[in-house]
């Protein structure tokens, strides 16, 4: 009898190992490669002026579906991160970036994508920049002092941290299963990160003045604090890359993953490496952009060479338009990192948030397809929870829309998406519906746009209070149709402040 029944327990035991293999083995693994201030015309399949060849991505596109018409929640670097993990327009928490030694984006009710997954089954991993905060533990306030882009700055100095214990708030209270990563390339601390602990703490100080390196574009863009001493910052983006095939070589077919790759580049400092220097025409960033591309296929080579490619889906895009330096780029260049788009890093305008979208599922995707349908990050976490057959729980994702069925090839008469609001900084609103762009303003501005950039584009100012464009027409946001529909502006309007006062903007 006994015997009866440990044999019992044994073929139950293997029934349960068979089922959840069969499981896992049906799940496609996911990889979101996430570059940083890049902009829509610097992939060269959507630019066919672009002087920077990207051959990865432009394959990446071609055996995948391209979005032409996708948006970043913010126009800068923190917000859009949050966004995308939360399926929670950014604006719901906060409007700016996580400063130096700033805490969690996060709220504790929060509901992140790796944590839906993760529960799924899923093991999860973030390699790269967070800039997402940390509940960092202070001795005393900043004792540090620089001269800083025209004023005096306070910063903590490594004595002013207390180190001991883990760090807490970050990746791993986030979803993640495993990290690793500088956090940030241009924020303190300069050190490596693996999970919750530094490999090496860091007991020296970045002097911003004399960093040690020669930076090839721009400024190095480092804020003050504490480093690891011989801190090298051209060895960060290689680095990553080693790190992330060798997670993709660790996996098994038998066990889904997903993998968050947030990418330091192509953000300032622009800082290639010696091997892909000269490799474009738009100088070193045109470079850095080139290496960019080359990591992104770095990460699709090993996943075809570990055999998983064929069940993984792959999306690539980036956190928001391009750094004030492509205006100087454009001039001397004539490479327009914004694409046509108006405005870049920061703007409302069209080109601080309308980024470059692919994805890429083999036996899924139709190859070679390209999608006008108006999509936005948030709406990554409702399309692969539908794709998994994840539960998202009730109240999470408020802002995301499952975009499958445009995977999947169905046209709609009316856009999926009711409506998407456009923000980077509390006071300049836009709302995209349908053909209509509304901003609430007399301008999308933040970056100032240099007049000799403003005179090459022909670009005007406008004086209206608020502006209206036919983005069918008018992509580059040159006609202000504000006056001709006063009914539109306001059903525009009401939509956005509803949007804004009922916390969520998904059709329910």
């Amino acid at each position: 009898m006994r015997i009866l029944k440990r044999r019992l327990i044994l073929l139950t035991t293997l029934y349960t190992l068979v089922a959840i293999t069969q499981t896992y083995s049906q799940q496609p693994n996911i990889v979101i490669i996430y570059a940083d201030d890049m902009g829509y015309g610097d992939l060269q399949c959507q630019n066919k002026d672009s002087k920077i060849p990207t051959p990865y991505l432009n394959k990446l596109a071609s055996e995948g579906m391209r979005f032409t018409d996708a948006h970043s929640s913010s126009g800068i670097c923190s917000p859009s991160r949050y966004a995308l993990l939360t399926g929670t327009y950014h604006w719901r928490r906060q409007h700016d970036i996580v400063n130096s030694f700033g805490p969690p984006f996060f709220n504790e009710s929060d509901v992140t994508l790796p944590e839906i997954l993760k529960n799924n089954g899923y093991k999860t991993a973030a390699i790269g920049k967070w800039h997402l905060g940390w509940n960092w533990k202070f001795k005393n306030e900043p004792s540090g002092e620089v001269f800083q882009w025209n004023k005096k700055r306070k910063f903590y100095k490594p004595e002013d941290i207390d180190w001991s214990g883990p760090l807490t708030g970050g990746p791993l209270d986030q979803g993640f299963d495993y990290y690793f990563g500088d956090g940030t390339i241009n924020f303190p601390p300069y050190a490596w990160i693996e999970n919750d602990q530094f490999i090496e703490l860091p007991k020296a100080v970045m002097d911003v003045h004399n960093v040690g390196f020669n930076v090839n574009e721009g400024e190095w863009e480092f804020r003050p604090g504490p480093k690891v001493e011989g801190w090298n910052p051209y060895e960060v983006l290689p680095a990553l890359t080693k790190k992330t095939v060798a997670y993709i070589n660790q996996q098994e077919a038998d066990k889904p993953f997903f993998l968050y790759m947030a990418l330091p580049s192509p953000h300032a400092p622009i800082i290639p490496n010696k091997e892909f220097v000269g490799k474009s025409e738009a100088g070193p960033y045109g470079d850095y952009m080139f290496q960019t591309d080359w990591v992104a296929g770095q990460v699709m080579k090993a996943l075809k060479e570990k055999g998983l490619d064929k069940n993984t889906i792959v999306i690539f895009t980036a956190d928001n338009g391009p750094e004030k330096y492509a205006f100087e780029r454009a001039e001397k260049y004539e490479h327009f990192s914004m694409g046509d788009f108006r405005g870049l890093k920061r703007d409302v305008w069209e080109g601080g948030h309308h980024v470059p979208f692919i994805i890429k599922w083999p036996d899924h995707i139709k190859a070679g397809t390209i999608s006008e349908e108006v999509i936005s990050q948030v709406d990554i976490m409702a399309t692969l929870a539908e794709i998994t057959k994840t539960s998202i729980p009730a109240n999470a994702a408020p802002d995301s829309y499952n975009l499958l069925p445009l995977i999947n090839g169905k046209k709609y008469k009316n856009p999926l998406r009711e409506a998407t609001v456009h923000n980077t900084y509390d006071g300049i609103w836009g709302l995209r519906k349908g053909k209509w762009l509304y901003i609430n303003k007399p301008s999308g501005e933040h970056s100032k746009m240099p007049d000799s950039f403003k005179k090459l584009k022909g670009y005007e100012d406008f004086n209206t209070p608020a502006l209206l464009f036919d983005m069918n027409k008018d992509a580059e946001q040159r006609n202000n149709i504000f006056e001709a529909h006063p009914d539109v502006i306001q059903e525009m309007s009401t939509i956005l402040e509803a949007y804004r006062e009922q916390g969520y903007s998904v059709k329910r």
